[in-house]
């Protein structure tokens, strides 16, 4: 886990294939976003676009995706995934076809990546 306050955490997936892979996980146990309040829902997506920018600025990546699905866990959490042309599924989906072997994670990378996120986490919801 980087980061958590009275809504949500923001926990940091370990998986060498997409690498600075996030999810920011709602605390409270709840099916659907339509199911918070406007001001839950605003808190949780401005949380949720922070990671992304932060990954943007740090890892470069050449898409961002974000998901929803909680088919299998229903529970409001958001999966903010940087893809790169390079990965193993691009241009698919995370879950579909291999289309190449991906590249090695960066360690120095994810570090200052990890440091940014809890940093402007910290600044501008503290």
């Amino acid at each position: 886990m980087i980061w958590q306050n009275a809504l949500c955490r923001v926990v940091l997936i370990n998986d060498a294939d997409y690498v600075g892979f996030c999810r920011v996980i709602l605390n409270q146990h709840v099916k659907e976003m339509s199911d918070l309040s406007g001001d839950q829902q605003w808190a949780l997506m401005q949380i949720v676009f922070l990671v992304e920018q932060v990954q943007r600025e740090i890892l470069q990546p050449d898409k961002i995706n974000l998901a929803s699905l909680g088919n299998k866990t229903p529970h409001v959490h958001w999966h903010v995934i940087p893809r790169f042309a390079s990965d193993k599924n691009f241009p698919e989906a995370t879950w579909g076809p291999k289309q190449r072997e991906g590249k090695t994670a960066d360690i120095g990378l994810l570090s200052k990546f990890k440091q940014r996120l809890l940093t402007q986490l910290e600044q501008q919801f503290a």
